[in-house]
């Protein structure tokens, strides 16, 4: 699961935005200064960090070259809408920069952009650890299992490479043709006229030990992880 890092003193702004990251399936990491930030980076990891600029302590300025040294992306959230800082703020290190206020799907769009980004592991793994998070559903990669409610749900392999496609990317409907390609190397024996009841059984298996829907069709596009309300 990635992990993403908020670094803001307004607690309002914080709050809205680690609700909307746990609601996708994120883990957060909150700090309210530029030397809180340094300091929880020092035991914690993280993969993105949401940067305000005007900090207690050691402002956004002060705190992106430490970052950039740490190798973390980082998207700069701020009210200045000077196109002066931002070419400077660009220039010297940040991935992004966006201004306040913004909209959280922007954001969110933002993030996923960034991490996709992110050098892969020696072995050629992407960063994002060793599972996916998305609500109550959990895709342990290394034991190859899923668990929804703690509950574990057997899934063939078409289903499973179907599910890791779709928590990869919650915010995004994958089209069909995408999907079929994407899952090819896995699981040759999937194709077009089959997708369709994959799909189907996969949804039932996780609404069954969930007691809800997680996956929805966008008729006549494709399928994403289903927003709750």
């Amino acid at each position: 699961m990635k992990t993403i890092l908020i670094v803001d003193d307004d607690v309002y702004i914080g709050n809205m935005v680690e609700e909307m990251l746990q609601k996708v399936g994120y883990g957060v990491l909150r700090a309210y200064s530029g030397s809180e930030a340094l300091l929880l980076l020092e035991s914690k990891k993280a993969d993105l960090v949401l940067l305000d600029l005007m900090l207690p302590g050691l402002s956004g300025e002060e705190v992106l070259p430490a970052l950039k040294e740490k190798e973390i992306p980082v998207i700069i959230v701020s009210a200045r809408v000077d196109v002066k800082d931002k070419v400077e703020l660009l220039l010297g290190g940040a991935a992004d920069y966006m201004t306040k206020p913004f909209d959280l799907q922007e954001m969110l769009a933002r993030i996923t952009v960034q991490l996709r980004k992110a050098p892969k592991a020696a072995d050629g793994r992407s960063g994002e650890g060793e599972s996916l998070r998305y609500l109550d559903v959990v895709m342990d990669m290394d034991a190859h299992s899923v668990y929804v409610c703690d509950t574990m749900v057997k899934l063939t392999r078409t289903e499973y490479a179907i599910l890791k496609i779709l928590m990869r990317n919650p915010q995004q409907v994958v089209p069909k043709s995408s999907l079929l390609d994407r899952i090819s190397g896995e699981t040759p024996d999937c194709v077009e006229s089959s997708l369709k009841v994959h799909i189907s059984n996969l949804r039932r298996k996780l609404r069954d030990a969930g007691g809800k829907d997680y996956i929805e069709a966008v008729w006549g596009i494709g399928f994403k992880m289903k927003t709750q309300d």
